[in-house]
């Protein structure tokens, strides 16, 4: 196991440090009267860092691929349960629903007891819930164990944040959630394409004997691999020391809401594109199961260029400025699909604006977790549980218009894009009237 103790505590005043700390002095100020910004994760040395980028990365993954993973296996599910879609879609329902439950529960437990407990626990309920769904004789016990399996997926993807925010602040947190986002943007558009692959070559059982493996890895890992990042000194502060009172104080930031209505309407976007797109291209646009994971892939590369130069961007112009540009552009793009398919463009019509589409919701994410957590160091995890239950959540319940929107008609690329345009629109609301561009800071170094 690492060795926690060359983690330094984060220290509230500033103290004379020495250069091997990682303490930060202010440019152009007489190193003796300075003031020290200091980051417990900037005397982390390189190689362990890129090592807590690959684990917490995929301890953010195990929830969208937990989610996602099955989608392909719909239809072999609806046969087998002899059920309709409606009640295999409900699967889903019920999965998303434990993950936001989950998240609501990790993020301000860990900002009590610690990241590591929490971890450990959940994500070990999450590897039994695996196994019980795929032993699962019926629809009913599918369901059940699909609500375990999105609770207990819920761990990775909060304390992961919150683990980052524990060690890093101001610009380089920037850089370390932009990690996280990418994998965070990436796997849900992913997930699918190796589902199909999976089911090729075993039966949807199968699929969750692989997400209790990965759980199993993920779960010795955090044991052997990720140490406590936040000591008990910092778990006793006086403002915070109840649940109520931390989702107070992170819910009473006007600036942290505004990042939260950004994030869930990005989120939404993309995920009504995600259920809809299996219908639209396959059967409106006749692609084979290799030509869609073909554009899948294609839309992940969108959500990763959009990613890493988010980043870049944000640190040097505030992520505030970033989500400018980006949530004019998903507006921009989502409108541009229903124009293009009214005129009768066909499907280059849809695809390249769906790509601006995605790759802006790559710029979008790690800017809307950055200026929600980089204000809530001391409750990282509730800010972090919010962000991830809020996102899934407010997803679960709009994505399913884009199918009731389409009842009589069937899905198709308006229907679609329909929806997406009003949680653009909604994005861009909440930048401007909510959060307010020109109140928020600057990033601290």
């Amino acid at each position: 196991m690492l060795d926690t103790a060359s983690i330094p505590t984060q220290k509230t005043p500033p103290v004379p440090t020495s250069s091997a700390t990682g303490a930060i002095r202010t440019l152009g100020s007489n190193p003796a009267t300075a003031p020290i910004v200091l980051h417990p994760g900037d005397a982390i040395p390189h190689r362990r860092r890129v090592l807590y980028i690959i684990l917490l990365g995929a301890l953010t993954a195990l929830g969208p691929f937990t989610v996602d993973l099955y989608l392909p296996a719909f239809p072999v599910l609806e046969a087998d349960f002899h059920a309709s879609a409606a009640a295999i879609q409900l699967t889903l329902t019920g999965t998303m629903v434990g993950f936001a439950l989950g998240q609501l529960i990790v993020g301000p437990l860990s900002d009590k007891v610690g990241r590591r407990i929490p971890l450990l626990c959940v994500t070990a309920l999450h590897v039994v819930a695996s196994i019980a769904a795929s032993l699962a004789p019926t629809l009913d016990l599918l369901m059940v164990a699909r609500v375990g399996m999105g609770a207990g997926a819920a761990a990775g993807g909060v304390v992961a944040m919150a683990v980052v925010r524990d060690l890093f602040g101001g610009k380089r947190l920037v850089v370390m959630l932009s990690r996280l986002a990418l994998v965070s943007g990436v796997a849900p558009v992913a997930a699918p394409l190796i589902g199909s692959a999976l089911l090729a070559v075993m039966p949807w059982r199968g699929i969750f004997v692989v997400l209790a493996v990965y759980g199993a890895v993920m779960l010795t890992c955090a044991i052997f691999l990720i140490p406590e990042t936040l000591p008990k000194a910092r778990r006793q502060d006086k403002g915070s020391t109840t649940v109520l009172q931390r989702y107070r104080s992170v819910l009473r930031d006007r600036v942290f809401i505004g990042a939260l209505i950004i994030g869930a309407m990005s989120f939404s976007g993309l995920f009504s594109y995600l259920s809809a797109s299996s219908f639209l291209f396959q059967q409106t646009y006749g692609f084979d199961a290799q030509q869609y994971g073909l554009l899948f892939a294609v839309n992940s590369l969108g959500v990763v260029l959009g990613v890493q130069f988010a980043s870049r961007l944000a640190a040097r112009f505030g992520p505030q400025w970033v989500m400018a540009y980006s949530t004019a552009v998903l507006v921009l793009a989502s409108t541009t699909i229903i124009v293009f398919d009214q005129l009768g463009f066909g499907l280059w019509g849809t695809v390249i604006p769906l790509f601006v589409f995605m790759t802006a919701c790559g710029f979008t994410m790690p800017c809307v977790q950055v200026l929600a957590l980089d204000r809530h160091g001391k409750a990282a995890g509730t800010a972090a549980s919010l962000i991830g239950a809020t996102n899934f959540g407010i997803a679960g319940i709009i994505s399913p218009l884009v199918g009731l929107i389409a009842v009589d008609a069937g899905i198709t690329a308006t229907t679609m894009a329909i929806v997406m345009v009003g949680c653009a629109v909604i994005g861009v609301l909440a930048l401007w009237f909510v959060v307010r561009p020109r109140t928020v800071a600057r990033l601290t170094p």
